[in-house]
C-alpha cells in the first residue's frame, strides 16, 4: 500500500481548505453541528482520488450520507474520512482544522494520515511501523500527568454529556499542568502522539474523528481506550481516552 500517494492526496485536500473563501454553511442534527460546501468538496475529492489508490475499498465519510458503518466495511479495505475535522474552527478561522484519512483492513486500523495544512504538519502511521511527523519518527511523552498538559473535547453535539464532561475536567485540572481544547479530536490525539500533551479525552466522538489519529497515537506508544478501559472498536461512535507513555493509569476522575 503506497502511503506516499495518500499523503499527496491529503496535502492536495489541505490546499482546498486553505484556498476556500467564505464557504456556505449548513447545519446538521445536533447542537452547533455544521457542514460547509468545502467539507463536501474535499470529501468528494478524497473519494475520487483514493479510489485510484485502492479501487476495491469501500468508503465511510462524515458528509453526503456516507456516515453509517456497515458489515461490508468490516471486510477488506475501507477508507474512513473526515474532510475537515474541526469544521467550526474552519468556519470561524480558529486554527487548526485537519484532513483525516484512515484505512481499515478487515475492520482494524491499518493506515492513518492526519494533515494540518495551516502548519504543514503531516502525521502518518502504518500498523506495526511506527508514527511519523513530516517523515520523522515521533513518540509520546514519558512525563507523568502531573508534568503534562491535558486536552479534551466537549462532545458539543451531545448536550446530555456536557455536565459529565466538565465534571471530569474539573477533577482532572489539579492532576495536570493545565487543560486545553482545540476543537478537533484528530489534532488532539496527534498532540498526545508527538509529546505536546499527556492525555486527551472526549465522551463521544465518531469513527471518522478518531480512526486515523488513534492509530497514529497507538504507534507513538499511547494507550487508547474508552472511558471504561475497553479497547476502541473501530466500528462507530465511542468515548476515548488517549494517554501518553508517562501516564501509566487512567486517572480516578474517569471512574464512577
Amino acid at each position: 500500500m503506497d502511503i506516499e500517494r495518500i499523503k499527496l492526496i491529503a496535502r492536495e485536500a489541505g490546499e482546498i481548505m486553505l484556498t476556500a473563501v467564505r464557504p456556505q454553511v449548513m447545519e446538521k442534527e445536533g447542537h452547533a453541528n455544521f457542514c460547509t460546501e468545502t467539507d463536501e468538496k474535499i470529501q468528494a475529492f478524497l473519494i475520487e482520488k483514493l479510489k485510484e489508490v485502492v479501487p476495491e475499498a469501500s468508503f465511510l465519510g462524515e458528509e453526503d450520507g456516507q456516515d453509517v458503518f456497515t458489515d461490508k466495511m468490516s471486510q477488506g479495505y475501507c477508507f474512513v474520512l473526515d474532510p475537515i475535522d474541526g469544521t467550526s474552527n474552519f468556519i470561524y478561522a480558529y486554527r487548526p482544522s485537519v484532513v483525516s484519512i484512515a484505512l481499515l483492513k478487515d475492520g482494524k486500523a491499518y493506515m492513518g494520515v492526519v494533515y494540518n495544512p495551516y502548519d504543514d504538519m503531516m502525521f502518518t502511521a502504518v500498523t506495526g511501523q511506527g508514527a511519523y511527523l513530516n517523515g520523522e519518527r515521533i513518540m509520546s511523552s514519558e512525563l507523568p500527568l502531573s508534568d503534562s498538559l491535558s486536552v479534551f473535547g466537549t462532545a458539543p453535539y451531545y448536550t446530555e454529556l456536557q455536565d459529565k464532561t466538565f465534571e471530569i475536567a474539573k477533577k482532572l485540572l489539579p492532576l495536570c499542568v493545565d487543560l486545553r481544547r482545540s476543537g478537533t479530536a484528530a489534532w488532539d490525539m496527534c498532540c498526545v502522539a508527538m509529546g505536546r500533551c499527556g492525555l486527551y479525552y472526549e465522551l463521544r466522538i465518531q469513527l471518522w474523528d478518531y480512526a486515523a489519529a488513534a492509530l497514529i497515537a497507538s504507534e507513538a506508544g499511547c494507550t487508547l481506550t474508552d472511558v471504561s478501559g475497553n479497547p476502541l472498536s473501530y466500528k462507530g461512535a465511542t468515548s476515548v481516552i488517549c494517554s501518553a507513555r508517562g501516564v501509566r493509569e487512567i486517572p480516578d476522575c474517569f471512574k464512577n
